[in-house]
């Protein structure tokens, strides 16, 4: 009988992080003041960061250890199973092997919390009494309502309209655990104000809903800003997930040859690519591809720039694939996948050859995402559901060479949320967005321009 899941225990679960900062064959760029266009250091930072993160943020150590009452709560579903995709592997009739790592068992249902629970620990340990954040899809918003919960901290959340119209049980979740939860563009502050001046039928954005949480954090004495991804400190929290994957295959004496994710702002798809990127820039021969929507195109037809995190320009500029700051994405239903920027690590190395990119269309995805569900029995989230497309393509294209290799991806969360966007695909009534070439030029016109 061919066991499915690959399980380690509680006592194997890693005790410390892994940080390629060190490690990455270019130094990532320096951040840039928004206004003067120069370096900054770590104490820019301070506003909206405890000192743990921020120099978490910046550290040159190859291993960070994670704190016990943060290993306490992973405990509470990690070690994640990594599970062999064997129905999906029939239905393909690929000679490949397919794996995945389920982040989905976590009690908010995402990878999320493998950063919400670190950032929620050293804020409290720092003795602030409020997070603000935002969210996209609602996973990480509703990570960080629940970690927030767990060590005693009020949660704000600044939710993209869309989802917030899109994924009402998302919302739900987030009340559950104690926290408060506004629509963004909202008019609670000055960022959200002017975006409604403008468009009052603004659907939202991931740099809208970041201007919001940043301008309410700096505002308020006893709160901090948290963020889902995109920075070093968020990317190092969920190196647990690749650090797992790796005990898991040492297991059962394989190596992935191909590895996958969706990638938005990059955490997740950081998590499970970070420990074999190092292995990679050792010598080993392995793929690693990053997946995203191509009607939020930032690493397939962005460019590589210095540009804000956020619409309202409170953020540092940072070096990152962008499709520029003012660049406000269709209302797909991938809502976590709808951020105009790239981790500044993961672009950098797309940028230096190390990692691939490749977009899918909506409708493509979904149908990948039925396929998986029928043959693997778990509903995806929209987002995963981008890895899923591309592993499949994968899949066929070693059944067309006779091939066995192997392939490991991440879901990254469960779809159980998302069921009106599949009670949408089963009806018709999704459509394609390719994002048009003229459009994207006018929002990179804006980018500054940095000598």
């Amino acid at each position: 009988m061919q066991d499915r899941k690959i399980m380690l225990s509680e006592r194997e679960m890693p005790l410390s992080w892994y940080n390629i900062l060190p490690d990455l064959p270019t130094p990532l760029s320096p951040p840039l003041h928004p206004a003067t266009h120069q370096p900054i250091g770590p104490e820019a930072l301070q506003p909206i960061f405890p000192e743990a993160l921020i120099e978490q943020e910046v550290s040159s150590q190859s291993t960070i250890s994670i704190p016990e009452e943060v290993l306490d709560v992973y405990r509470l579903w990690r070690p994640t199973p990594l599970v062999r995709a064997l129905g999906l592997e029939k239905k393909l009739n690929t000679p490949a092997k397919i794996f995945y790592k389920n982040e989905g068992v976590s009690p908010p249902g995402s990878h999320k919390p493998n950063t919400a629970v670190a950032q929620a620990y050293y804020n409290r340990q720092a003795g602030v009494k409020r997070l603000a954040t935002e969210t996209g899809a609602g996973q990480w918003g509703s990570a960080l309502a629940f970690a927030c919960n767990h060590f005693g901290l009020e949660c704000t959340v600044y939710m993209v309209k869309v989802s917030y119209q899109q994924k009402p049980y998302r919302k739900s979740m987030m009340h559950v655990w104690g926290a408060e939860v506004i629509p963004s563009p909202s008019p609670k502050t000055k960022a959200g104000q002017d975006i409604l001046a403008k468009d009052p039928d603004s659907l939202g954005s991931l740099g809208i809903a970041i201007s919001e949480a940043i301008e309410d954090a700096v505002q308020h004495a006893d709160t901090k800003y948290a963020l889902g991804s995109v920075l070093n400190h968020v990317l190092l929290h969920q190196t647990i997930i690749g650090l797992e994957t790796q005990q898991q295959f040492k297991k059962i004496g394989l190596q992935p040859d191909i590895l996958v994710g969706c990638c938005g702002g990059g955490s997740n798809f950081a998590g499970l690519a970070l420990p074999y990127v190092r292995e990679k820039i050792n010598g080993r021969n392995l793929r690693i591809i990053a997946v995203e929507p191509t009607a939020c195109p930032s690493l397939t037809r962005g460019e590589f720039r210095y540009d804000f995190g956020d619409t309202a320009h409170l953020t540092p500029l940072l070096k990152m694939f962008t499709l520029g700051h003012d660049f406000v994405p269709p209302g797909i239903h991938a809502g976590g996948l709808r951020y105009h920027g790239a981790s500044p690590i993961v672009s950098n190395l797309l940028h230096n050859g190390i990692i691939e990119a490749v977009g899918c269309k909506q409708t493509a995805v979904f149908e990948s995402a039925l396929l998986f569900a029928r043959t693997e029995g778990i509903i995806p989230a929209p987002e995963s559901a981008h890895a899923i497309h591309c592993v499949i393509e994968e899949a066929e294209k070693c059944r067309e060479a006779g091939e066995e290799k192997v392939i490991v991806f991440s879901l990254s969360g469960h779809g159980h949320f998302d069921l009106a966007s599949y009670d949408s695909f089963l009806a018709n009534q999704l459509q394609d967005y390719e994002y048009p070439e003229e459009k994207i030029k006018e929002a990179l016109s804006e980018l500054p321009v940095i000598d």
